[in-house]
């Protein structure tokens, strides 16, 4: 970030439309990550991940979830049928471990930094959606190097 001479911060070399266009494009993929992200540890957990499982899960009705998971069908990245599980396809099961790994080091980054457990676990949650792949890179390799200077000293 540059400093103005107002004294309002700026993303340097960024035009404010580069900037909220990603953020747009951020905001759009979220709830396809959230969901697949949550089918996933539901199938981790129990034999099938149903609908009624999502509902519960978001705090949402059965009808928004139903949606949500048209949706996702459309863009390939789940599989169901009428009264039957919702199955991540390779697409979507991609998709939900990426954002695992996101997560995790978004969470790990946090708790490096001093932010509180509680803190850090819904604070990642919405840090993992709008993290730059660069930032990731360097939040992992901070942690690396910060846990491998504490395991030396």
């Amino acid at each position: 970030m540059a400093k103005k001479a107002s004294g309002k911060l700026t993303a340097a070399k960024s035009k404010p439309s580069d900037v909220h266009s990603r953020t747009r494009s951020d905001h759009s993929a979220e709830t396809a990550e959230d969901y697949v992200e949550a089918i996933a540890e539901i199938s981790r957990a129990k034999p099938e991940c149903r609908i009624s499982d999502l509902a519960k899960y978001f705090g949402v009705s059965h009808v928004t979830v139903h949606r949500i998971i048209l949706r996702l069908q459309g863009e390939g990245l789940v599989d169901t049928q009428p009264y039957r599980p919702v199955v991540l396809t390779r697409r979507g099961a991609d998709m939900a471990a990426r954002s695992q790994q996101r997560h995790e080091i978004v969470y790990q980054f946090l708790l490096a930094i001093g932010v509180s457990a509680e803190v850090a676990i819904r604070d990642a949650e919405g840090i993992e959606h709008h993290v730059s792949p660069q930032t990731l890179l360097r939040m992992a390799a901070w942690i690396a190097k910060t846990s491998s200077d504490l395991k030396r000293s």
